[in-house]
């Protein structure tokens, strides 16, 4: 997903982006979601979150 479409989702989360880093941005809108905060943690095999939108591009 691009950065754009990345603030979008965020923006629509109420989460202000600002110049937040991709990965922290990410991570942002995960918390809101209430979902575990684990983009780019390396624990994309084992974090159970089949459905996470970001899942791809982990």
């Amino acid at each position: 997903m691009k950065m754009d479409e990345i603030k979008e989702v965020a923006k629509g989360l109420g989460i202000k982006p600002g110049k937040m880093k991709k990965g922290d941005l990410i991570r942002e809108i995960q918390r809101a979601e209430g979902n575990e905060e684990c983009y780019n943690s390396g624990k994309a095999d084992i974090c159970g979150q089949e459905g996470c939108s970001w899942r791809e591009d982990c």
